[in-house]
């Protein structure tokens, strides 16, 4: 006999990390995938994204939530359209994203309002997990995305929940992009069906620093991106 998979709740964006994370979710336990919408210039397409992801890996139970005060709030390219998406054009460019200060694409303290929400839910759902797809490594260098934060996430969840016992997993965190998209691939995770651009909903920029970072990962595992782009980093044009 079959021994029944242990619950879980797995935020899922739409992106390629979360896309992999949630194939991992899906693979060892029962997952139930939540999304959160919250004002960000790609909402459309990112919870679309959400529902064919869901849809292939076979997850049924989800939940769409939408948070105002994120956008309210403002202060990040990503929920102000007064505030520029920055472009990542060139060697030099590239080779800067996550080496200096924190990007104006960093959302203010985003990832507790998406755990609050999850840990919430798995506290209803008797879940003993919670993944997220946070990557620290080879990444834009947001605060709240390094262990640290999770670790003392992971505190507040002891201290502020009823059994104290719902465990945050962040299965991608010490990986590199290309490292992910090789587990991902490994994993059947559906690539085609994700979402990373910061900028627009029909085809991906291809230079926000998320379409770059995404760019290079594939490019470095020699694969091809299967998403289309409306342009390419010369960069990565010349390692192909």
């Amino acid at each position: 006999m079959t021994a029944e998979k242990p619950r879980s709740v797995v935020l899922l964006s739409g992106g390629m990390d979360s896309g992999v994370c949630a194939a991992l979710a899906a693979r060892d336990t029962e997952a139930a995938a939540l999304h959160v919408s919250y004002g960000q210039r790609t909402e459309a397409r990112e919870r679309r994204a959400f529902d064919q992801i869901c849809d292939r890996l076979g997850i049924r139970r989800r939940l769409v939530v939408r948070n105002e005060v994120l956008h309210q709030i403002g202060g990040s390219a990503l929920t102000d359209e007064k505030i520029a998406v920055p472009e990542a054009h060139g060697v030099e460019a590239e080779s800067r994203i996550g080496k200096g200060p924190v990007p104006i694409t960093y959302v203010p303290f985003r990832n507790a309002h998406f755990l609050a929400a999850a840990i919430s839910w798995a506290e209803v759902l008797g879940a003993p997990r919670v993944y997220i797809g946070a990557v620290e490594q080879d990444s834009s260098g947001y605060p709240d995305c390094r262990p640290a934060y999770y670790q003392a996430f992971q505190e507040a969840v002891k201290a502020g929940t009823r059994e104290g016992t719902i465990q945050i997993v962040t299965p991608l965190i010490a990986l590199r992009k290309t490292e992910i998209v090789k587990l991902g691939l490994e994993l059947k995770a559906p690539f085609e069906l994700t979402w990373s651009c910061y900028s627009r909903e029909d085809t991906a920029c291809g230079a926000c620093e998320s379409c770059v970072l995404r760019l290079r990962a594939f490019a470095e595992a020699g694969i091809e991106d299967p998403i289309p782009y409306a342009s390419q980093p010369a960069v990565l044009e010349c390692r192909k």
